[in-house]
């Protein structure tokens, strides 16, 4: 399976009691459809996962699921503590009609490079579903190693990594990773320009809540070779991605969904709201992307 496009891990929308809003989470599936996605990732990072209860987990993969149809790569998250969890997820993912899933090493346990090989092993036995391996060490604690990930790479269904470490020279050296299709795919939005100068078709994005059009956008010019255009996109983009880097990601994350006209609601405790002196600077870095 080749990946492409933007491919946006979505946030979960809360009501004003708290609860997921399924309504406003089929409305921004439309939305981020409409704006050129190429995929939705549902229960990521930036969809608080950790925070959904299993009825939520559920309600929000079939939401997601239903809304996209056939118009999007489909993608569950499948992060947990445990193996035994993550292979549940799969199940669960499978169950649902997904086509591909993205899984993170275990955080919290710190486990060792051959213990994450066996739980990648572990949850590939008990789904026919592809996998990308999700590299964020922090948030994880543990960075897949790039030799762990060339190990990997041989398993038919890991066909490529998120790689989100922030280390781009590291990232060249895993698109050396090319047998049987395996891709990297761009995890770090303030070095997107890099990934696709150097070649990479497929960004999963937190940022892609906020900026999905843009970003589609700026992947079609660099499909053109159009560099001068890659780069104007960036650095309109760029205040805001690193104003998200620095703090309060999810937030922003949700903060930005209003570009769309949807109100997405808050973030899910152990989160808490960004300030108001905090959303005001990200909402100003906005302000040279809606004015390109």
């Amino acid at each position: 399976m080749k990946l492409d496009g933007i491919i946006v891990p979505i946030v979960t929308p809360f009501g004003a009691d708290g609860g997921v809003d399924l309504d406003v989470l089929r409305t921004l599936v439309g939305k981020f459809l409409d704006a050129g996605a190429g995929g939705i990732v549902a229960c990521g990072t930036t969809g608080e996962y950790y925070a959904l209860n299993e009825t939520e987990r559920d309600s929000v993969l079939r939401t997601v699921r239903e809304a996209l149809g056939d118009r999007a790569l489909p993608i569950a998250g499948i992060n947990s503590l445990s193996t035994a969890e993550a292979v549940v997820r799969a199940s669960q993912a499978e169950e649902l009609d997904y086509q591909v899933l993205m899984l993170a090493p275990p955080a919290y346990a710190l486990p060792t490079q051959d213990e994450i090989v066996a739980h990648y092993e572990e949850v590939a036995a008990n789904t026919k579903l592809p996998i990308i391996l999700y590299n964020f060490p922090a948030r994880t604690a543990v960075n897949i190693e790039v030799e762990t990930v060339r190990r990997l790479a041989k398993m038919p269904q890991i066909i490529g990594i998120k790689e989100s470490s922030g280390d781009f020279s590291r990232a060249i050296e895993l698109m050396q990773l090319t047998d049987d299709g395996f891709q990297v795919v761009c995890g770090s939005d303030d070095q997107a320009a890099d990934y696709l100068f150097w070649g990479v078709r497929s960004w999963i994005s937190g940022g892609a809540n906020v900026f999905p059009a843009e970003q589609a956008q700026m992947l079609k010019a660099a499909e053109q070779g159009d560099w001068d255009r890659v780069r104007t996109i960036m650095l309109a983009m760029l205040p805001a991605i690193q104003d998200m880097e620095g703090g309060d990601y999810n937030q922003k994350a949700k903060l930005g969904c209003a570009r769309h006209g949807v109100d997405v609601g808050p973030v899910r405790a152990p989160l808490r709201p960004v300030s108001d002196a905090d959303a005001q600077v990200f909402i100003d870095a906005l302000k040279g992307v809606d004015q390109q």
